[in-house]
C-alpha cells in the first residue's frame, strides 16, 4: 500500500513541476516557429475580459516551466522510438531526415492549384517582367524545390504510396504557363535532380552551402552576369550545423550532440567577398543591402532559401538589395537603381503567390483593349490609400472567368488599367490594382471588363 502512495505522490509532484517552476522564474518561451500566446489580462478595453481563463490556459501552454525540456523529451520518444512527429509542422522521416509538413500536399499531389491559379501566378509575373523591361531592368523568376520533391526517399512509408508523377505537381504545371506568358524562368529543379550528391540538409528544410553555390551559379549564368563560380572550389568542412526543423522538433536538445548529432556544412575558401550596409544578425533579416567590387545593382525578392544564396549573389553585384517583404514593393527598383530584378520563391509557397498582388502601379491600356463589357459590377470593392496611390481590390464571379481571362478596370469612363488577377483563400476570384489617386477623383466610377482568350 505504501508503494502505491509513493507512486501517486511522485506522479502529483511531477505534474506540479511546470506550475511550481513559474514561482521561481522558470517560465520559458516556445522555440517553435510560431507566435507564443500573450500574457492574459483581467481587464481590457471592453471591461472584464470574459476569456481570461482560456487566455491564461493558452499562455500557460506556451510558457510553463521547463516547457522545452518536456516538449523535447516527448518528441525524442515519439521520433526515435516510434518514428512519428510530435510537432504538427514537422514530418519525421527515415534515417534521421525531417521534412516540412507544408510540403506534404505537393509531395502527395493533394490540394493542387487550379488552372486559373496557375495562370494568375504566371500572368502576374509577366506583368512584373514587362514593368521591369520598360525601365531597362533584366528580370528572372526561379523556384527553390521542396526537399521532398528532390529527396523524397526518406519520407515515411505511409506517404510514399500516394506520390503522383512529378509532371502532375504545381511546379511542373506552372512551367507551362510561364512559357506561354514568356516569363524568364530559371529551372533549379532539373539542375538539382541531375546531381548525384545530396545538396539539402537532413534536419533543415533548405539546401546546404554547396547547393546554394550550385543554384547561385545557375542563376547568375542565366542572367548573363559575370561572376566567380564556387563549384569545385576548395572548402572547409565543419560539423556544427543545426537545422531549423530540428530546432522546432527538439528545442531543448539543440547543441547537445549526445542527444542529436550535428550536421555537416561547407565554407568556401576564400568565402564570397562583400560587405553589409548595416549590421545584421543573420541573412534572414527582412531587408539587407550589400556592397562589393562587382558591377551592377540587384534587387532580389526572396524567402528563406535566399539566406544561403545571398553571399554568392552579393559578391557578383556592386550593390544588392535583398527583401523578404510582401507584397513586393516595385518602387524598390528605382530607389536601388537596379539593373536586375530576381524573384525567388519556395515551391511550397506557389499557391500563396496566386492570392497576393505586388505593390506596383497598374499598367494603363487603351480603351479598345479593355475587351468586352461584363454586366456584373465589381463586388466587395475596397480602397486603401498609400501616398499618391490608391490600392483597389475586389471580387468577381468565378463562373464569368475562363482560365486565361484578363481583368481590366475602366475608371470614370476614360482610363483603363489591367488589374492583377487574384485567387482568394475562400475559392473566390478577384483582382487588385494600384491607381494614382488623382485619376480616381473623389467619387470614382469603376467598370469591370474581361478580355477572353
Amino acid at each position: 500500500m505504501r508503494s502505491y502512495l509513493l507512486y501517486i505522490l511522485l506522479f502529483l509532484l511531477l505534474c506540479l513541476v511546470p506550475s511550481a517552476g513559474l514561482l521561481f522564474g522558470g517560465a520559458e518561451e516556445s522555440a517553435e516557429n510560431r507566435t507564443a500566446a500573450e500574457a492574459p489580462v483581467l481587464w481590457d478595453e471592453q471591461g472584464v475580459n470574459l476569456h481570461f481563463l482560456s487566455d491564461a490556459g493558452a499562455w500557460f501552454e506556451d510558457h510553463f516551466a521547463f516547457r522545452n525540456e518536456w516538449v523535447t523529451g516527448y518528441a525524442l520518444l515519439a521520433g526515435k522510438l516510434f518514428g512519428t512527429s510530435s510537432q504538427e509542422r514537422v514530418i519525421v522521416g527515415r534515417e534521421g531526415w525531417l521534412y516540412y509538413k507544408d510540403s506534404l500536399g505537393d509531395f502527395q499531389g493533394e490540394g493542387l492549384m487550379s488552372e486559373r491559379q496557375l495562370f494568375d501566378v504566371a500572368h502576374s509575373l509577366a506583368m512584373i517582367q514587362q514593368y521591369a523591361k520598360e525601365r531597362g531592368i533584366r528580370f528572372a523568376f526561379t523556384v527553390a524545390p521542396n526537399k521532398n520533391s528532390l529527396y523524397g526517399g526518406n519520407m515515411p512509408y505511409y506517404y510514399q504510396g500516394f506520390r503522383p508523377a512529378a509532371e502532375e505537381g504545381n511546379l511542373a504545371r506552372l512551367q507551362g504557363y510561364l512559357a506561354e506568358e514568356q516569363v524568364s524562368y530559371i529551372d533549379l529543379y532539373t539542375l538539382f535532380q541531375k546531381e548525384e550528391e545530396i545538396l539539402y540538409h537532413a534536419t533543415d528544410s533548405h539546401w546546404n552551402n554547396k547547393g546554394a553555390a550550385l543554384a547561385a551559379d545557375r542563376l547568375l549564368s542565366a542572367l548573363g552576369k559575370e561572376h566567380s563560380s564556387y563549384i569545385g572550389r576548395a572548402y572547409k568542412e565543419r560539423t556544427d550545423f543545426i537545422g531549423d526543423l530540428e530546432v522546432m522538433l527538439y528545442p531543448a536538445a539543440v547543441g547537445r550532440s549526445f542527444l542529436l548529432p550535428k550536421e555537416k556544412e561547407y565554407d568556401y575558401i576564400p568565402e564570397p567577398q562583400f560587405t553589409y550596409q548595416e549590421e545584421v544578425e543573420s541573412n534572414f533579416a527582412p531587408k539587407i543591402t550589400t556592397y562589393s567590387a562587382g558591377k551592377g545593382s540587384l534587387v532580389m525578392y526572396r524567402d528563406s532559401f535566399g539566406n544561403a544564396l545571398l553571399p554568392f549573389l552579393a559578391e557578383a553585384y556592386g550593390r544588392a538589395y535583398f527583401s523578404r517583404a510582401l507584397p513586393y514593393q516595385l518602387s524598390d527598383l528605382a530607389e536601388q537603381e537596379a539593373d536586375t530584378l530576381l524573384i525567388e520563391r519556395a515551391e511550397r509557397f506557389l499557391p500563396d503567390m496566386a492570392g497576393r498582388a505586388p505593390y506596383m502601379e497598374a499598367p494603363e491600356v487603351s480603351l479598345a483593349d479593355c475587351g468586352r463589357v461584363v454586366p456584373a459590377k465589381p463586388q466587395e470593392l475596397t480602397y486603401a490609400e498609400s501616398g499618391s496611390y490608391m490600392q483597389v481590390t475586389g471580387k468577381v464571379q468565378a463562373n464569368q472567368l475562363q482560365t486565361r481571362t484578363r481583368i481590366y478596370i475602366k475608371v470614370n469612363g476614360d482610363t483603363c488599367y489591367e488589374a492583377f488577377p487574384l485567387a482568394y483563400a475562400d475559392g473566390q476570384e478577384g483582382f487588385s490594382l494600384l491607381i494614382p489617386t488623382k485619376v480616381l477623383g473623389e467619387k470614382p466610377e469603376l467598370e469591370l471588363y474581361f478580355s477572353q482568350p
